[in-house]
């Protein structure tokens, strides 16, 4: 089992950025793919962004393309996501979630591909 912790969330305004931080602890971060989803109020959890555990493949939903970027550093055993041009839409609590990959360029796109998942960090944008 893999623990992980969010930080990083907050208040911004429309325009602004934020960088979350999810770091894993428990059993190694090898060959763990990592991915990030999130929740609005009242609407269904969606994926976000997703990394293979070499870091060389990379996914992200069509609404973040282009504005957010994952990245990870094995040797700190944590994933980061960039969050750029934040919109008021982004609005979410944001959660961190690890599974094994089946190779090391593996990532997914779906929930129930990974088996653990940190609490979450509310994102609120501001208009």
């Amino acid at each position: 089992q893999v623990q992980l912790v969010e930080s990083g969330g907050g208040l911004v305004q429309a325009g602004g950025s934020l960088r979350l931080s999810c770091a894993a602890s428990g059993r190694s971060f090898s060959p763990i793919t990592m991915g990030w989803f999130r929740q609005a109020p009242g609407k269904e959890q969606e994926f976000v962004a997703a990394i293979s555990w070499s870091g060389g493949s990379t996914g992200y939903a069509d609404s973040v393309k282009g504005r957010f970027t994952i990245s990870r550093d094995n040797a700190k055993n944590t994933v980061y996501l960039q969050m750029n041009s934040l919109k008021p839409e982004d609005t979410a609590v944001y959660y961190c979630a690890a599974g094994v990959g089946r190779t090391v360029y593996t990532y997914y796109t779906e929930p129930h591909e990974y088996t653990d998942w940190g609490q979450g960090t509310q994102v609120t944008v501001s208009s």
